[in-house]
């Protein structure tokens, strides 16, 4: 439908009545009498719902059937899926009974989603509810949570490779659950920002044009601590050549990984500083660890897993320039005392030639 416009007309002494466009009432059903409902707008628009739609965002119920889930992995990603999407309501069901595997997936699955729980369970049916308060976070303490998880997972794996503890390595290795929480969390209310200017401005959203990048960050920190994870599984994997590594190539990988956590953590602070020559010394710091992982690549001993460590450092790194490059362009967009020393913008008169006249 195309905007229309509307006269208002009085009705009585202070009654203000609109027409509603025919079309939308023919589309939508409604009747004489029928209920709507109005809902105003941060912007000072109106919003007019049937009474059907109206109900429907309020209880909306989301059903799957664990019968068509006949591949491993199959159900517990829908729910993921669901949940990231917004569903506070969801119903898995099954025709004769839900089987073991099936509902290991939702016990499994549901520990990692937060404010996701089973509300009621039946041979037949588990109902899943989500109880998340949007009010109670903000988009800024999301991403730093969610980059010191990171961090930790990567310190403990090269702790642990450096005094040879598994036990450390593997702490590692279950902290990283803890990322995928955050991160489901994140990207549910992020999606939920961007339909619902409440929510966004309830995450710390003074502009919508912030959210993809900020989902890009959160997906590049989520990938981080994947790559933390494999280096402490590595680390784990390489036990038994420990009497074959060098001290100094131990020590080199030290401090690798170290360069690759402080792209990555400084970056994110770029990201709220807005600190461009940061930022740029950040890019630069990345080209510095590629450098030096080449150098490792060709003078390492032919030891399992060492080079398979610095590979995945260097790919923690990479994802930390990418951050260090949003931090930039949202630098750029934001004006600042820094960022005017370094970019102005100058306007120009045109000067547009009038039209010759016709002789």
């Amino acid at each position: 439908m195309s905007m229309e416009s509307r006269k208002l007309q009085k009705v009585g002494y202070s009654t203000i009545t609109v027409s509603l466009p025919n079309e939308w009432v023919k589309q939508n059903n409604i009747k004489p009498g029928d209920l709507v409902f109005v809902l105003p707008e941060k912007d000072g628009s109106l919003r007019i719902m049937p009474s059907a739609m109206a109900q429907r965002e309020e209880a909306e119920e989301y059903v799957i059937n664990a019968d068509s889930c006949d591949e491993q992995g199959m159900l517990e990603r829908i729910i993921v899926g669901s949940y990231i999407l917004g569903r506070d309501v969801i119903r898995v069901t099954s025709k004769e009974r839900i089987g073991k595997a099936h509902i290991d997936e939702i016990r499994h699955i549901v520990r990692k989603l937060i404010g996701l729980g089973i509300l009621e369970e039946t041979p037949r049916e588990i109902l899943l509810q989500c109880s998340v308060d949007p009010t109670k976070f903000k988009q800024d303490m999301l991403v730093r949570r969610l980059s010191l998880i990171s961090s930790t997972i990567l310190s403990e794996a090269t702790q642990a490779l450096v005094e040879k503890n598994d036990t450390l390595a593997e702490e590692a290795i279950d902290r990283e659950d803890e990322a995928d929480m955050i991160y489901y969390l994140a990207v549910r209310l992020l999606l939920s920002a961007q339909v619902k200017p409440e929510i966004a401005e309830q995450l710390g959203f003074a502009d919508l044009v912030f959210i993809p990048a900020t989902r890009l960050i959160l997906q590049y920190l989520e990938l981080i601590a994947d790559y933390s994870e494999d280096v402490a599984r590595d680390v784990l994997s390489l036990k038994v050549y420990r009497n074959r590594v060098p001290a100094a190539a131990v020590d080199r990988i030290k401090d690798l990984s170290e360069l690759a956590q402080a792209i990555f953590q400084k970056a994110v602070d770029c990201i709220f500083t807005g600190d461009l020559k940061i930022a740029n010394g950040l890019l630069e710091m990345n080209t510095v660890l590629e450098l030096e992982a080449n150098r490792f690549m060709h003078e390492a001993p032919e030891i399992p897993y060492l080079r398979a460590i610095v590979s995945t450092l260097t790919r923690i790194g990479d994802k930390g320039a990418t951050i260090a490059d949003i931090a930039v362009n949202r630098a750029l967009e934001r004006p600042s005392k820094e960022v005017e020393n370094i970019v102005k913008t100058v306007k120009h008169t045109r000067t547009v030639p009038l039209p010759m006249r016709k002789k």
